[in-house]
């Protein structure tokens, strides 16, 4: 986001919940952003603010020594590497691979998860940790769709949705298919039956 210190630190907003990514030690890659290309470094250290910054994480990164070049990368996002990321539990997912799979409520095409968009507290700084991360999905049907439109032109034209990733909502996830199904509470999503006999 932005220095953080006398030498060189940088202050980050978090977007992962996985315990441990950031380790003193852990490769990390800048993005790639304009002119810039992708550049990797290493966390030499971290620590968690407290006050208005609770909830984000302050970087100490190798080759960042002085306010200056911590100015030049601020505002990039900061990866880490797919060969480093830890092992995830079970039920769990990367968000990466939820992106652009399907949502089914039973055997109804919802629409297609564009983005994953996280409940914030009143301050729009810190993720509500007890709260449900909400799927937009793209291309809800309705009942004003036309009887002849077909899912393709649906999605095309449809407002997003925002729903909630609740697993005891959720049926089952097939990433090789790039299809979750889940038993939406009534009303939640205005839809028409778009029945699809292959699931």
């Amino acid at each position: 986001m932005r220095p953080q210190g006398r030498r060189g630190e940088l202050l980050a907003e978090l977007l992962s919940d996985l315990p441990g990514i950031f380790a003193p030690g852990r490769r990390v890659s800048f993005a790639a952003s304009g002119s810039a290309p992708a550049t990797e470094t290493t966390i030499e250290s971290l620590w968690s603010p407290t006050g208005r910054n609770a909830g984000r994480v302050v970087l100490k990164l190798a080759g960042i020594e002085t306010i200056s070049a911590a100015e030049l990368v601020a505002g990039r996002e900061l990866l880490v590497l797919c060969s480093d990321l830890p092992p995830l539990e079970p039920n769990t997912w990367f968000v990466r691979d939820l992106l652009g799979c399907q949502l089914f409520d039973g055997t109804t095409l919802i629409g297609e998860i564009t983005g994953i968009e996280y409940p914030l507290s009143a301050d729009g700084r810190t993720r509500l940790p007890d709260a449900a991360p909400l799927l937009e999905v793209t291309g809800v049907t309705s009942p004003r769709s036309n009887p002849g439109t077909s899912p393709a032109e649906t999605l095309s034209h449809a407002e997003p949705a925002l729903i909630p990733f609740i697993k005891s909502w959720l049926d089952s996830v097939d990433l090789s298919r790039k299809r979750l199904v889940m038993h939406l509470p009534s009303g939640l999503v205005a839809t028409e039956p778009n029945e699809d006999e292959s699931l």
